[in-house]
């Protein structure tokens, strides 16, 4: 595993990072589940799915704080799970994470024309066939496919280009979210209900198994460290700080709905932000404004996960763990640009399942993001156990006591998802892609694994510091 020996260039600075992370964690999610969380929840409800969301998240970021800045490496969570636990478990955390982040890719393939469909009328053209009960049309396929073309081209191009790219979208997204709720501060309308009321264990539970799709992005970071141009300790840092702000908008944007809106009549809407803003501010212009700055959502989510999903599988490649050849780095542009080309040219083809399919992806990458943050935080464990020695620039305080927390947070968090849970997964669906996704990873795992490359990479391991 070749960490030390790239050609990545280092051109990312600090607001670089710090964009590309907040910007895909504040993608399109909350324009459309806004709905369906205060419908599930209510409003207090969901703010506090969210809380214990952003509780377990915060943790897990400092953990990644800590380690990204002892090993500021390409790949991120693979080069710590293969220092601390060797190659067969750094797969799985790796595998596990490509398969948050590829989910995350290709939701925004099937959101993009969603967003479309609401904006411009009579957009919804030549219905096809129906998946789940949602029809599939041509206009659909059409537009997801040209976002993804456009979108793997930015990425192959190079990452600084994607990163200003990401800059101009996420200060439209953050200005759109702060105008809904200065909108409720003066215009909203409180919804009728005792304190508490709307507060149940399975609706907070319901919104909080959703919350690390939400969240996901900070680690986006850690993927991009080597490109960095940036101290280890300040990369440390601007992991919680991104968690942070992100929770803070999360949580705006719900209370600020709330109080346009009652849940049952959100959740009827196509795009319900969009739908509270409108009432807000009494108009349907004001309302497609924001569905515009759904649709900046949709890309900085797409252009930060396909810039990750990129690295991790190159980091993957690099390890032998998948086909050596996927490993290669474009001569001028400087980018994993087969892995690139692979994740993009797949999510093409993510709008023939129509729009259901955002639900299961929601719920299936969920899983695999907190089964690799789980394995993350005993990487963290392992490490501070058996090298204390190792440079941590950004060395958490009473450390064992946050490593804890985590182990039970993201051990909680991944019972949510099993049967029996309050919020297990959907068979045939959403088990379905968790299943076949394990099936590939064992195939790809079990025919590119030499003892070979591990040996190798057993010894570079060692020698880093």
């Amino acid at each position: 595993m070749a960490e030390n020996d790239s050609d990545f260039e280092r051109i990312l600075t600090k607001k670089d990072l710090f964009v590309l992370a907040f910007g895909a964690m504040i993608g399109w999610g909350w324009i459309i589940q806004t709905g369906f969380w205060i419908d599930e929840a209510g409003v207090t409800g969901s703010v506090l799915g969210f809380v214990v969301g952003a509780i377990m998240v915060s943790i897990v970021g400092l953990i990644y704080g800590e380690l990204a800045s002892a090993l500021p490496f390409v790949g991120g969570e693979h080069v710590y799970s293969f220092r601390a636990l060797g190659p067969l478990w750094s797969f799985v955390c790796t595998w596990s994470l490509v398969l948050g982040y590829v989910g995350v890719v290709v939701f925004e393939v099937v959101a993009l024309p969603s967003a479309m469909a609401y904006i411009v009328p009579g957009f919804n053209v030549l219905e096809l066939w129906t998946v789940a009960g949602e029809p599939v049309y041509a206009s659909w396929i059409l537009v997801g496919g040209i976002g993804a073309i456009v979108m793997t081209a930015l990425n192959y191009r190079g990452v600084k280009p994607a990163a200003q790219f990401q800059t101009f979208l996420t200060l439209v997204i953050a200005l759109a979210g702060i105008m809904l709720v200065v909108g409720a501060l003066f215009n909203g309308q409180t919804q009728a209900n005792p304190p508490l009321s709307d507060v149940g264990t399975a609706g907070v539970a319901t919104v909080a198994i959703m919350t690390p799709f939400m969240f996901v992005g900070f680690d986006v970071i850690p993927q991009s460290a080597e490109e960095a141009d940036v101290p280890p300790r300040l990369i440390g840092l601007l992991i919680p700080a991104s968690v942070t702000l992100a929770a803070l908008f999360y949580i705006g944007v719900i209370w600020a709905s709330g109080q346009a809106m009652p849940g049952v009549e959100l959740v009827e809407s196509p795009l319900p932000a969009a739908a509270a803003m409108e009432t807000i501010f009494d108009s349907q212009l004001i309302g497609r404004i924001m569905a515009l700055a759904g649709i900046a959502g949709i890309l900085t989510s797409w252009n930060s996960f396909l810039l990750g999903a990129s690295r991790a599988v190159f980091a993957l490649a690099d390890s032998g763990m998948i086909p050596k050849r996927i490993n290669t780095l474009h001569p001028e542009y400087n980018t994993p640009s087969t892995a690139v080309l692979l994740i993009g040219g797949l999510s093409v083809f993510a709008p023939l399942f129509g729009e259901q399919m955002l639900v299961w992806i929601v719920n299936a990458s969920g899983l695999g993001l907190v089964v690799a943050w789980f394995l993350v935080v005993v990487s963290f464990f392992v490490l501070r156990r058996r090298e204390p020695e190792l440079n941590r620039p950004l060395e958490l305080p009473f450390g064992y006591a946050f490593g804890a927390a985590g182990l039970v947070l993201t051990l909680g968090f991944i019972g949510l998802y099993l049967p029996g849970g309050p919020s297990a997964l959907v068979w045939p669906y959403e088990w379905g892609i968790v299943l076949f996704w394990a099936l590939l990873g064992v195939v790809l795992y079990g025919s590119s694994s030499t003892d070979a490359d591990l040996e190798l990479a057993d010894l570079e391991t060692e020698e880093l510091e």
